[in-house]
């Protein structure tokens, strides 16, 4: 599985500047302009993973291949693209395919660079954006209450779905996003919940983007967005979207040097995809052999014959147990043979929930 992420936010905010950066490939035409993106692109970005690295150095396999992430550069919504305002129709349909939303907002002045608002106003922005997800969100649940409702007058299920689906609606009248909703236990009504992928119920990563001045510590205006972000208990990043363009290309030493003389250490690349994966609660395995070292993305909480499905549907069905050694232990021990002889390799069975950095071999018999 990989992670995928809508990047989203008002025209002009740096959405496509960060994508080119993202993502290394220059397909996102970047503009002085609202609505320069027409078509959302989409780019599949390995996740850089240190611990990969040297899992690589010491068994020197073939191949490598890391965790990835999947970006989409959603073009800029406005006021009204519920009602398709903008274009806004279609851009709302590509959220819905996404995991989560990297919600871009401008955090930074330039008189050079026209905002459609007139001026840079954080909360705003967030409020602009949002209240048209939710305005789609309040159309999308409507529409299926009346077809649980006239099922309902011959279907018990549906009837309770139906009512279900009205205490919804009133949430999401209230100015409520979905994700805050409470899921009952009813079967029919959650799988109309996955079926209509509500766009308020999506984990959301504000993403701050300042200027060269405030990537190190911020400014007024991504202080405003963090604190937001901390009371909606959603994730947090700080970003310039021109210096990570200006870091693309550069050998790794000099874009370390780079980011030094700003005071930081990583990129706005690993900074958003960390938050993501601590916002999706999502983990590594790794997979290690002289043919291919490979990390593995899963849910934190899985247990190891579900671990074992994203490699392929028969190693989860056939699972039989797991030898499991953690990443600490791999890299303690000359080589698998010698974490075996040193006890550190274990046998777990079905119930094992799988650790950040397992190292894993599946038995499995289909």
């Amino acid at each position: 599985m990989s992670l995928s992420i809508g990047i989203v936010g008002l025209p002009n905010v740096g959405k496509s500047t960060l994508f080119n950066a993202l993502t290394k490939a220059q397909n996102a035409q970047a503009a002085n302009y609202p609505f320069c993106t027409i078509e959302p692109n989409k780019a599949t970005v390995a996740v850089p993973d240190k611990r990969v690295d040297a899992l690589t150095a010491k068994a020197k396999p073939k191949k490598t291949i890391y965790a990835s992430v999947d970006f989409i550069d959603i073009a800029g919504l406005v006021r009204g693209a519920s009602k398709g305002e903008g274009l806004g129709n279609q851009f709302l349909g590509n959220i819905r395919e996404c995991a989560a939303i990297v919600h871009v907002v401008r955090c930074f002045e330039d008189e050079n660079i026209t905002h459609v608002d007139g001026g840079v106003d954080p909360l705003r922005d967030v409020d602009t954006i949002e209240t048209e997800l939710l305005l789609a969100d309040l159309q999308s649940v409507e529409k299926r209450q009346d077809k649980l409702l006239k099922l309902g007058k011959f279907d018990k299920n549906a009837k309770a779905a139906a009512d279900i689906m009205q205490t919804l609606l009133a949430h999401l009248n209230d100015g409520k996003p979905a994700r805050g909703f409470a899921l009952p236990d009813n079967d029919l009504f959650l799988t109309t919940w996955r079926e209509l992928g509500l766009l308020t119920a999506k984990p959301v990563i504000y993403c701050a983007n300042v200027d060269e001045a405030a990537v190190a510590d911020g400014n007024n205006f991504s202080a405003t967005l963090e604190a937001f972000a901390q009371e909606r208990q959603s994730g947090f990043a700080r970003i310039c979207a021109k210096l990570e363009e200006e870091l693309q290309g550069l050998p790794e030493d000099e874009q370390a040097e780079l980011l030094a003389s700003y005071g930081i250490d990583e990129s706005g690349l690993l900074r958003i995809i960390h938050t993501g994966y601590a916002t999706l609660g999502l983990y590594s395995y790794f997979t290690v052999g002289v043919e291919e070292v490979r990390a593995w993305t899963i849910h934190k909480g899985w247990k190891a014959p579900l671990a074992a499905g994203v490699i392929h549907t028969d190693f989860e069905r056939g699972f039989i147990r797991a030898e499991v050694i953690s990443y600490d232990d791999f890299m303690s021990h000359e080589n698998e043979a010698a974490c075996r002889a040193a006890g550190v390799l274990r046998v777990e069975g079905k119930e094992y929930v799988v650790n950040d950095g397992d190292v894993m071999h599946f038995l499995f018999n289909v």
